[in-house]
């Protein structure tokens, strides 16, 4: 008799990007290809630990039905790759899918240098197979700048050429976007900093939360405006932000003026998000990291997933503008369930839940079984507060576990959207503030919906998903 199957651990996400074992980080290189959308990610095939890093690929039809591919970028003995395919992008240079990395040897101390490797088959809409040329494009970070952390390539193209983002830090702890003009991919020219954090709208965003930006991105708007997006870096992982505002040509490069800015996720467990501009839209993933201990993720055998596909724009007033991708709904089942005010409703382990409230409201997601302690959703209209509480659930690192409050602007009604997929839970404000947490039930705990006040809630599972 063959022994039974592991129980499937109840934090781990069914239906968002990851490895089947081992570490997941930053997403990198989002990319359509005959058809497909590809998604890579930094991997560890060997642990659940960040060491190592790989770039593990997938692809979809639809951003729902993903399909694991052979690893994408192994590191190179000997090669400026030795010590790990760090974050970057892929383009399409010539008919040619190209993948534009950071690599780092085992000295690098956090300076990496700018790697390519082709596509071995373009012909192949999976794109299995990849080539690393031999020596990077970019060495290092230019002289003369006092640059101590330099990584993250974006390639993108503006005003008629392909220009590149490189993320950095300097010396003296002040953070900066470095650019370069690479039209011709394999000949990069540096055209000075984009920006830093001496910028009077950058300081009066994020102030001195960092030392590094890391995984810069830009996107434009429907607007025509662009946001530059930015991975705050103190030492670690700590948050994200964005600026809105114009890229214009200058001499010999381009600026980036900035008019408005905030953070891009109000939660804890996102970081390192990448972007892919469609047209007509701009798709989004990011990161989101373990918050339990080390001891119960290598029991876990993994660590790391990305959110679900978010599209990206700004309102008139230059406020970020985020939704889920409307491809999610495919993973919702045919119908919600049903809801009463008041009445408690068992909660499968992955949902889909809207909230519209015209008064205030308290929507109850999980409860301790003492009954003592509740997740909640509290929304306000009139003052435009949503207060996500998961204090019952405490978390690893000094941050705890309060409350998290974000404001949007008031109204007669305030919707919310919640996705849940085990432990990760994504909540979207009134397309205008996004909350991205990792809670994790315990054994005991009841995992049901409570609606209280003045709100219409609809709820889905989600369920292994349906062809469009």
């Amino acid at each position: 008799m063959s022994p039974a199957a592991p129980a499937p651990d109840p934090a781990a996400p069914r239906f968002r990007v990851r490895p089947p074992a081992n570490w997941i980080n930053d997403p990198n290189g989002p990319f359509r290809w005959r058809g497909r959308h590809h998604l890579f990610y930094q991997h560890n095939p060997a642990a659940p630990v960040h060491a190592d890093v790989h770039w593990g690929h997938v692809s979809s039809p639809d951003l729902v039905h993903w399909e694991h591919h052979p690893i994408a970028l192994t590191p190179t003995p000997g090669g400026p790759d030795e010590a790990g395919c760090w974050s970057g992008c892929v383009v399409d240079d010539g008919g040619v899918p190209t993948a534009v990395y950071t690599g780092v040897d085992h000295a690098h101390t956090g300076l990496g240098t700018v790697c390519l490797a082709r596509a071995a088959d373009p012909a192949d809409d999976r794109l299995l197979s990849w080539r690393p040329l031999p020596a990077p494009v970019v060495a290092g970070p230019p002289p003369g700048l006092g640059v101590v952390m330099f990584r993250d390539p974006f390639v993108f193209r503006h005003a008629g050429r392909r220009w590149a983002l490189v993320g950095a830090g300097h010396a003296d702890g002040t953070p900066s976007v470095l650019l370069y003009d690479c039209d011709e991919l394999t000949d990069w020219r540096f055209a000075g900093v984009l920006l830093d954090g001496h910028d009077p709208v950058a300081a009066g965003t994020f102030g001195d939360k960092a030392v590094g930006w890391e995984c810069p991105q830009l996107f434009e708007t429907s607007a025509g405006d662009h946001v530059l997006v930015v991975s705050l870096w103190d030492g670690e992982p700590r948050t994200t932000g964005y600026l809105t505002g114009r890229l214009e040509a200058d001499a010999g490069g381009l600026g980036f003026l900035p008019r408005t800015g905030g953070r891009l996720d109000h939660g804890r467990d996102f970081y390192a998000p990448a972007v892919r501009q469609e047209s007509g839209r701009a798709l989004m993933w990011g990161w989101s990291w373990e918050a339990r201990d080390e001891a119960a993720v290598l029991a876990a055998g993994w660590a790391g997933t990305l959110t679900a596909p978010r599209v990206v724009d700004v309102h008139p007033d230059g406020a970020l503008r985020v939704v889920p991708a409307p491809e999610l709904e495919l993973l919702r089942a045919t119908e919600p369930f049903a809801t009463a005010p008041g009445r408690a409703v068992p909660l499968p382990p992955a949902y889909d839940l809207t909230v519209a409230a015209r008064g205030s409201a308290t929507v109850t997601l999980l409860r301790a079984a003492d009954r003592g302690r509740a997740l909640t959703v509290r929304l306000a209209p009139d003052t435009g507060t949503v207060v996500l509480d998961r204090s019952g659930w405490p978390r690893e690192g000094a941050e705890g576990a309060g409350p998290v409050t974000v404001s949007v602007p008031p109204g007669p009604c305030l919707s919310v959207r919640l996705l849940v997929d085990g432990s990760l839970l994504e909540l979207f404000a009134a397309d205008r503030a996004t909350v991205t947490e990792r809670v994790y039930r315990r054994p005991d705990d009841v995992p049901e919906l409570v609606v209280e006040g003045d709100a219409e809630v609809s709820v889905w599972e989600q369920v292994p998903p349906r062809r469009g």
